[in-house]
């Protein structure tokens, strides 16, 4: 049987083949992808939120394809107990249609039971992903209860 840090890496090996994330995940596996649920999000990036099934993470992976060229993934740090795992590391791409390139740290959660992974979590630099799929206009923000707007 696969540790639970085997089994997510194994996860992320080859997420976009059905019968490798059927072997290694649940029926019942819940992912989420950049966030749990964001309707304004989904309106850019289809991928986001959460899904379950293993075919939940094949077309979440499948779909981020369409809208990203992964130019490298580098774990950086891969550790946990007997159910949970954490991943850190490094994803670079590009955006397909704009062409934008986009380093972001990532981090991956799971929680794995005997060799299975049934939960998963996929997070990066969201604020890095919007940019890079974003063609035209500005975004205004107003964070600092002491300062003005920032224009980007």
């Amino acid at each position: 049987m696969l540790s639970p840090a085997d089994v997510l890496s194994a996860i992320l090996t080859n997420p976009t083949d059905i019968n490798h994330v059927r072997f290694l995940a649940t029926p019942d596996v819940t992912y989420a992808s950049i966030n749990y649920h964001n309707p304004d999000l989904n309106k850019i990036m289809s991928c986001a939120g959460t899904s379950h099934g293993p075919k939940g993470i094949v077309k979440t992976f499948v779909d981020v394809g369409r809208f990203l060229e992964i130019q490298s993934f580098k774990p950086e740090a891969l550790f946990g107990s007997d159910t949970f795992t954490a991943m850190f590391g490094r994803l670079t791409y590009k955006s397909t249609v704009l062409e934008k390139v986009v380093a972001t740290p990532f981090a991956v959660f799971s929680k794995v039971a005997k060799g299975r992974c049934s939960y998963l979590q996929f997070v990066e630099d969201t604020f890095a992903t919007g940019a890079s799929l974003r063609s035209s206009g500005s975004w205004t923000f107003r964070s600092d209860p002491h300062g003005g707007e920032v224009v980007i």
